[in-house]
C-alpha cells in the first residue's frame, strides 16, 4: 500500500468529515509523498503469502472468521508487505501495528484504504484493486496482531539443498564453444526461469529453472559459476563449463529474498557465495562450488536513529576487491556490514552507520568507493571499502535507484558515478575522484532532466560515449516503452529519445515497458527487454551503441516477461 493522490472533489469532502484526530494523521502522513512509481515498485507480491505462519488474534480487535483472516492475509503479502514490512512494523510505507490502527478504528481505515492518501496510500477501491469487501477486510485484518511467518535455520536450508553435479564429476575445463565473456543470464521473471543467451549469435543456449522473479545474476570471480535467486529464496548454481551449461546444485536460503554474492578477494575466488534475505532477517554464508550452508547471521537490531526494528532486510550485497569482506546493506536500519568471511568461525564484522532504506548500489570506476541509494531518505551512501569507513552521505534527488549505477569521465568535474529516480525526472552525477578533482568528490557536482520518473537503471561503458536511462515504470505508456539516451561529452543537450517498443514489433497490447540497458562485453550493442504480461508477448531489443538504431530482435515463446539481464564479463568485473 503506498502512493496514488486523491483527485476528487467528492473525495476531499469525505476526508473533510473524519474526527479531528484522524485528521491530523492525515496531514502528517503528508509530509512524506511517495510517487506512483514507487508504488508500482515496491507492492510486488510477496513470497510469503502462502507460507504458513502463527495466528494471535487481538481480543480487542474487530472479529474475523478463520477464512477471512486467511483472505486478508494473502491480500496483504501480495499488496501491502513490499512498502509496511512482514510484521507491519513500517518500511517504505508507514506502520500498521494494532496500537496505531485500533486507535483510527474500522470507518477511518476503510476510508484510507479506498481512496488512499497523498503521502503514499493507493486508492485501492476507487481504482478498482480492490472491492468493497475486499477493504472492509483489510480494515478489520490491520487491527489484529500481525502473523508471523517461521523462521529458517541452518538445518531447515541444508535440508533443501540439493546437488545435481557433484564437484567431483564436473569438467575440469570448459567443455562448450560458446563465448562464455559474451554470454547473457536474463530473468523471465513470471516463468521462474533464466534465458542463457549467446551475445554473438543472439540464440538461446538453454532455459534453466529457477526460483520465481529472479532478482539478480550474479558470476564467481572466475566466471565459471553463475549465481541466480529468486524472490522466493531459492538460490540455482550454473556451472557455465558443462558442454550445455546448467544447475548443478540449489538452495533454498529463507522464504524471500533478493541478492547474493561471491567471494573475490585473491586466495578466495571461487570459494564462498553468501545470500541475503527479506525474511527472515539474516544472511547466510555458504561454499561456492556446493552451496552447503556454513553460517546465518541475523541482521535484526537498531536502525540509525537508534529504534529497535526487527526486520531488516538484507537489500544488496557486493564483495570487495580490496579485503576479504561482502558489502552487505540492511535496508529498514540504515546499516552497512562488511563482513570479513576469512575466518567464518569467528566472524568479525564493522557496521557502517549511513542511512536509512538502502538499496542497490555499486562501485565507482577504480573499485574502491561503494554507492548505495538510500532511497527513502534520498541519498547516496559512498563506503570506501579499503578503509571500512563511510566517505560520505550524498543528498539526490526522490528515491534513487541506479541499479549498479553509471561510472564516466565528464569533461568537467572528472570521474562521476550517476544514479537515476523512481520518484521524479532527475539523473545526478556524484564525483568520485578525492585524488585528482578533490574539490568535486563525494558531492552532486551535476544534475539533468530525464524523460521523467519511473526510471530503474542507468548505464554506460567504459567504451561508450551513451549515457541511457530507463522509465519503465512511469505511468505514460510512451515514457515507459522508450528510453532516453544522453551523449556524455555533451549532456546539455537534451537527450535523444528512442521507442524500443517499437523496434520489437510485438503484434500484441501488451505493456511493452522497456527495462534496464545492459551492454555486450565489447561494448557496441545495449539489450534492452521490452517487458510484458505473461500471457503477452515480449521481446529483447539490441540497439546499435554507436548509431542508437535498432540492430536486432530476439523472440521466442519461452522469453515470459524477461526483464534484467548480466552479461557475464561485465557483471564479473563490475563494468557499468
Amino acid at each position: 500500500m503506498t502512493s496514488f493522490r486523491i483527485r476528487t472533489v467528492a473525495q476531499g469532502v469525505l476526508l473533510a468529515t473524519l474526527p479531528f484526530a484522524a485528521a491530523l494523521a492525515y496531514a502528517d502522513a503528508a509530509n512524506k509523498p511517495v510517487s506512483p512509481a514507487e508504488a508500482a515498485y515496491q507492492a510486488g507480491g510477496s513470497p510469503l503469502a502462502g507460507e504458513d505462519m502463527h495466528q494471535n488474534i487481538n481480543p480487542k480487535a474487530p472479529p474475523m472468521t478463520k477464512a477471512e483472516f486467511a483472505r486478508a492475509r494473502q491480500i496483504y503479502f501480495e499488496r501491502c508487505a513490499g512498502c509496511h514490512g512482514v510484521l507491519r512494523k513500517g518500511a517504505t510505507g508507514k506502520p500498521l501495528t494494532p496500537d496505531i490502527t485500533l486507535g483510527k478504528g474500522t470507518d477511518y481505515l476503510k476510508i484510507f484504504i479506498a481512496y488512499g492518501s497523498p503521502a503514499g496510500m493507493p486508492n485501492w477501491q476507487t481504482s478498482g484493486e480492490m472491492s468493497e469487501q475486499d477493504v472492509d477486510l483489510m480494515a478489520r485484518y490491520i487491527q489484529q496482531e500481525p502473523p508471523t511467518p517461521p523462521e529458517f535455520s541452518l538445518a531447515d536450508i541444508e535440508k533443501s539443498r540439493k546437488v545435481y553435479l557433484p564437484v567431483d564429476k564436473r569438467p575440469t575445463r570448459k567443455m562448450n564453444n560458446y563465448n562464455l565473456d559474451n554470454l547473457f543470464s536474463v530473468t523471465l521473471r513470471d516463468s521462474g526461469e533464466v534465458a542463457l543467451i549467446d551475445g554473438d549469435s543472439k540464440q538461446i543456449i538453454n532455459i534453466v529453472k529457477t526460483g520465481y522473479a529472479v532478482h539478480i545474476s550474479r558470476l564467481s570471480k572466475s566466471g565459471r559459476y553463475l549465481y541466480v535467486i529468486g524472490r522466493d529464496a531459492r538460490l540455482n548454481l550454473i556451472d557455465l563449463w558443462l558442454p550445455k551449461p546448467d544447475n548443478v546444485a540449489e538452495v533454498k536460503v529463507g522464504l524471500e529474498a533478493r541478492s547474493v554474492e561471491t567471494s573475490k578477494y585473491k586466495g578466495f575466488e571461487d570459494k564462498i557465495a553468501v545470500a541475503g534475505t527479506y525474511w527472515p532477517p539474516q544472511f547466510v554464508i555458504m561454499d561456492g562450488d556446493t552451496l552447503q550452508p556454513r553460517k546465518i547471521v541475523s541482521t535484526r537490531g537498531m536502525t540509525v536513529d537508534n529504534e529497535y526494528h526487527p526486520e531488516p532486510r538484507v537489500a544488496s550485497i557486493v564483495a570487495s576487491h580490496y579485503r576479504p569482506e561482502f558489502v552487505i546493506n540492511a535496508k529498514e536500519t540504515g546499516k552497512i556490514m562488511m563482513v570479513d568471511y576469512s575466518d567464518l568461525t569467528n566472524l568479525k564484522t564493522t557496521t557502517i552507520d549511513s542511512a536509512k532504506f538502502l538499496h542497490d548500489g555499486g562501485f565507482d570506476s577504480s573499485g574502491r568507493y561503494f554507492l548505495v541509494a538510500a532511497n527513502a531518505s534520498n541519498k547516496i551512501a559512498v563506503v570506501d571499502t579499503k578503509t571500512d569507513k563511510l566517505a560520505a552521505l550524498v543528498d539526490v534527488g526522490k528515491i534513487p535507484h541506479p541499479g549498479r549505477g553509471a561510472n564516466f569521465v565528464h569533461p568537467k568535474y572528472g570521474p562521476v558515478w550517476s544514479t537515476s529516480h523512481l520518484g521524479s525526472d532527475e539523473v545526478t552525477l556524484i564525483g568520485t575522484d578525492p585524488a585528482k578533482h578533490p574539490q568535486y568528490a563525494w558531492k552532486a557536482v551535476a544534475t539533468f532532466k530525464g524523460q521523467g520518473g519511473g526510471s530503474l537503471f542507468i548505464k554506460t561503458h567504459p567504451k561508450s560515449s551513451n549515457l541511457w536511462v530507463d522509465t519503465p515504470l512511469n505511468p505514460d505508456a510512451k515514457v515507459s516503452q522508450s528510453v532516453a539516451v544522453y551523449d556524455i561529452r555533451q549532456l546539455d543537450k537534451p537527450p535523444q529519445v528512442i521507442d524500443i517498443a517499437a523496434c520489437a514489433g510485438l503484434d500484441d497490447d501488451g505493456a511493452k515497458r522497456v527495462v534496464q540497458p545492459e551492454y555486450n562485453k565489447a561494448g557496441d550493442e545495449v539489450w534492452f527487454s521490452v517487458w510484458s504480461a505473461k500471457n503477452k508477448q515480449s521481446a529483447i531489443v539490441v540497439v546499435n551503441d554507436k548509431t542508437r538504431q535498432c540492430k536486432a530482435v530476439i523472440k521466442d515463446k519461452r522469453l515470459i516477461t524477461p526483464t534484467g539481464k548480466f552479461n557475464v564479463f561485465n557483471t564479473q568485473h563490475d563494468v557499468y
